[in-house]
């Protein structure tokens, strides 16, 4: 299984992130979800999963940033579409972000459950895309968290690829 993301050097555009002008943005937070392209799913798929999660936010925060967790991709999409999080251009069901844990409190249901873009504070930071091929529709409802789905996803994995993308400070 292949996956594609449009970038620059690595680096996601900034309409994706920090420096997303206001339109692509929600009270100060990049919404805006980038395109990715899948090809050659394996026989047998029957949806994609994916996460977005940035382990540079550690020293930061303490803690991995979860970015992005979506699920139950229909496995005839090869291309998720420009701002699908937010517009539902492709289906799919979407879990809560880091945004909306206990620490931070964010209840807004635009920034606390999809695509939050990247907004590195301290230097620029690598994201890490995973996509998964699931044999399988996950008993999964919007606002899920990501060990539900990794838990739901258990047994259910025939491929999963990765894919870093940097977004700078």
């Amino acid at each position: 299984m292949k996956i594609t993301v449009p970038t620059t050097n690595g680096y996601l555009a900034d309409r994706f992130g920090k420096y997303a002008s206001p339109a692509d943005q929600h009270q100060g937070t990049p919404t805006r979800s980038f395109p990715i392209t899948i090809a050659e799913a394996p026989a047998g798929t029957q949806t994609f999963a994916l996460q977005l999660i940035d382990f540079d936010a550690v020293p930061v925060s303490g803690f991995p940033w979860i970015h992005w967790v979506a699920v139950n991709i229909p496995a005839a999409t090869t291309t998720i579409a420009e701002n699908a999080s937010h517009t539902g251009l492709t289906p799919m069901v979407q879990g809560h972000n880091s945004s909306s844990g206990a620490m931070v409190g964010n209840t807004d249901p635009v920034t606390a459950t999809g695509y939050v873009g990247p907004q590195p504070p301290n230097a620029d930071h690598v994201y890490t895309l995973t996509v998964f091929a699931l044999d399988t529709t996950l008993p999964l409802s919007d606002g899920f968290w990501l060990n539900e789905a990794r838990h739901a996803m258990a047994g259910h994995i025939l491929a999963e690829v990765s894919m870093d993308l940097w977004s700078r400070k």
